[in-house]
């Protein structure tokens, strides 16, 4: 306390300025209309200034819980899309009836672990058997697929990329309604090759490539990317299409797990069908 004594006492002069300095302004702004304006407008701009960082910081602070909202958001959005839901309506007549039930539910989940560089690639997410997943999922995000499920935990899955060399998607163009196997060779992530596809087919540079209806994995029409060139190879009566991926693998985060609520019985019947194929 002293040495705070000693330190005004030698600033003393100092202060005294310090606080006439400080009565003027405050009998000038008082008395004066336009100093009054031109005060309160500089205060306006130093506080709205301090509470737009004071808002993006709290923004920033929120921006896992923000995204994570968003996500669970999309998820049951997607859900009530029309590809969501299986057609019940049996009737051969024009009959209006919108009879649909949900066949396919979502699952969000967050991205805790990604490879790209590698021939096989896996993807790690936090969701695992405790929230519903099994293998044989598949995992689409919000521009593009990402794979399919392949090994679960309790509180984890690991996802076969769609960059695997044993990943093996039906694909096809939205545009002529051809359909083939979705390849990645390797290389650069954001290529893959649909294969299978007649070389008398039309295929030009740029046309939509989708999901097909044939898996019991994705639903149709999910989009995968867009053709880039269109190759035939020789002696081959195929194209080897090069396909650039709508989504990018390096910045993965959010995603979304397919459940198709359908897909037992489906495989069951196809199962029986395929038993009966085989007998002698």
């Amino acid at each position: 306390m002293k040495v705070l004594f000693q330190l005004i006492w030698r600033n003393n002069f100092t202060l005294f300025f310090v606080l006439l300095q400080g009565l003027c302004i405050y009998l000038l702004v008082r008395n004066n209309r336009y100093q009054q304006a031109s005060v309160f407008n500089a205060t306006n701009a130093v506080v709205t200034t301090t509470m737009e960082g004071v808002n993006y910081v709290r923004e920033y602070i929120h921006l896992r819980d923000n995204n994570n909202s968003l996500a669970e958001e999309n998820a049951l959005l997607r859900a009530q899309l029309a590809d969501a839901r299986y057609e019940t309506d049996s009737n051969r007549v024009l009959v209006k009836d919108t009879g649909h039930f949900q066949q396919y539910e979502y699952i969000t989940a967050k991205v805790i672990n990604n490879s790209i560089r590698h021939r096989n690639n896996f993807i790690t997410l936090n969701k695992g058997r405790l929230q519903g997943i099994h293998p044989e999922m598949g995992v689409i995000a919000p521009n593009g697929i990402v794979g399919i499920v392949n090994h679960v935990s309790d509180h984890y899955c690991t996802v076969m990329s769609l960059l695997h060399k044993e990943s093996n998607i039906s694909a096809m163009l939205l545009r002529s309604g051809f359909f083939g196997s979705l390849k990645w060779e390797g290389g650069d992530p954001n290529y893959v090759y649909l294969k299978e596809i007649d070389k008398t087919v039309p295929v030009a540079k740029g046309d939509t490539v989708v999901t097909t209806a044939f898996s019991t994995i994705f639903p149709a029409g999910v989009l995968i990317g867009t053709v880039t060139e269109s190759l035939v190879e020789p002696g081959s009566p195929f194209y080897k299409i090069k396909v650039k991926l709508s989504m990018r693998f390096s910045n993965l985060s959010h995603v979304y797990i397919v459940n198709n609520l359908m897909k037992d019985e489906q495989k069951q019947l196809e199962g029986f069908n395929k038993a009966k194929e085989e007998e002698p």
